[in-house]
């Protein structure tokens, strides 16, 4: 069993129906006895973090989260609650990883706008992170987000839209995509594959 975290955010059924698709059970939760038990966690969202955070804060599961020993894949804004802060709504998250998740910033000249949305290939910066094995060399996955977390030696591959940005991150059992694996066809359900065979 799969533990998918309820943070209150929409799009979770994809999630969900991503690892149905692969054969696997998961359960959509917000109970701390059932999320430390299961072999993996997932923390999605698709929302803003102030409203993320407040949740998970409201239920008791912060601590919970931290303290964690199973492999946990944060996906969008559940990559960006792992960092320690988000200017989205100035809150603090979980702190895992170090830093500060920040709004992007358009550039019309160079036809950058925000949100970045639709597909965007992968570069991968640590070619031995479990998460990006046996992916194509043009691996296209597909994002929809607006704030992004900082670069650092936690980054196992990116994206670019106007600049480098974090798209795969990874520190011992957390880990985290910026874009949507459920939603990256035949790449994305690698990347779910790979987090379920740690």
């Amino acid at each position: 069993m799969i533990a998918i975290v309820d943070t209150g955010g929409a799009n979770i059924a994809s999630v969900v129906n991503a690892f149905f698709r692969l054969g696997l059970e998961s359960k959509l939760t917000d109970d701390a006895a059932l999320i430390q038990d299961s072999p993996h966690v997932i923390l999605p969202g698709v929302g803003a973090a102030e409203d993320s955070m407040n949740r998970l804060q409201d239920k008791g599961l912060v601590d919970v989260i931290r303290s964690l020993t199973q492999p946990v894949l944060g996906i969008c804004l559940g990559m960006q609650l792992l960092f320690e802060k988000s200017e989205e709504g100035n809150v603090d998250c979980l702190g895992i990883f170090p830093g500060t998740v920040s709004a992007m910033k358009p550039n019309p000249e160079k036809e950058i706008t925000i949100p970045h949305m639709g597909w965007n290939r992968l570069q991968i910066e640590d070619p031995k992170n479990p998460l990006v094995q046996y992916l194509p060399p043009e691996a296209y996955v597909y994002f929809v987000h607006s704030y992004c977390g900082p670069l650092g030696d936690w980054v196992a591959a990116t994206a670019n839209h106007g600049g480098n940005l974090p798209a795969i991150v990874s520190k011992n059992i957390f880990m985290g995509t910026q874009f949507h694996p459920e939603r990256s066809g035949t790449v994305g359900a690698q990347i779910l594959r790979n987090f379920i065979s740690l």
